[in-house]
């Protein structure tokens, strides 16, 4: 009896159906990869899971009804002390508001941060929608410094006749500030305001809105 190898025609297969699992393989964690940014942006435009949506321009009008926005704010592996200025507002639907929130780096090195964010009740979600936010961006703060990062949203006149919202008279805004991991980068020009400066700009804001 006579031994023989694969033929040219086997090898040949053996190859093409090698680099076939390859590829699927590569194609399958460049999508999980892919899937996490892409889900993200989803979120941001529908308001999905309770997302916070980015606008572009505020309500051309203002209802004669009024929310209350409660803040709340969370750090997770950072030693970083993270509240906001006021426990809550009182907005009406369509009305821009401005919220800041203070930060303080007590750690010894810079810290690069990044923000998650997204609001209680979810169905209220697509419906809330920021028009400045330091949770757009990464922010890094050096050794013991402290920043006010203002917040400048609004609750979209769709809300009130939402019938999953139901039009419930408060929302929630909810921040996580987490780490950002690798080497932070080289300090910039800070995009929120020094501390004394987003005050004095708080308070002339909030008599402009």
């Amino acid at each position: 009896m006579s031994l023989t190898g694969p033929t040219d025609k086997q090898r040949k297969g053996a190859r093409r159906t090698a680099l076939i699992s390859a590829t699927v393989a590569l194609g399958m964690v460049g999508a999980a990869f892919a899937a996490v940014p892409l889900y993200k942006r989803f979120c941001q435009a529908t308001g999905y899971d309770g997302t916070v949506r980015q606008a572009s321009a505020k309500p051309t009008k203002v209802l004669d009804r009024t929310l209350l926005i409660r803040f709340d704010t969370n750090v997770r592996g950072l030693d970083w002390d993270f509240k906001a200025d006021q426990l809550s507002q009182t907005v009406k639907v369509g009305q821009t508001g401005l919220a800041f929130f203070h930060v303080t780096n007590r750690s010894d090195k810079p810290v690069t941060g990044h923000a998650a964010y997204n609001v209680a009740p979810e169905a209220a979600g697509k419906h809330f929608q920021k028009l400045e936010c330091f949770c757009f961006t990464d922010q890094t703060l050096q050794p013991g410094q402290t920043m006010d990062f203002p917040v400048v949203y609004f609750v979209d006149p769709s809300y009130v006749s939402d019938p999953d919202s139901n039009g419930g008279g408060e929302i929630t805004l909810s921040y996580t500030f987490f780490p950002i991991s690798g080497p932070p980068p080289q300090p910039k020009t800070p995009q929120a305001l020094p501390t004394k400066a987003a005050s004095a700009l708080g308070a002339g804001a909030r008599a402009a809105l």
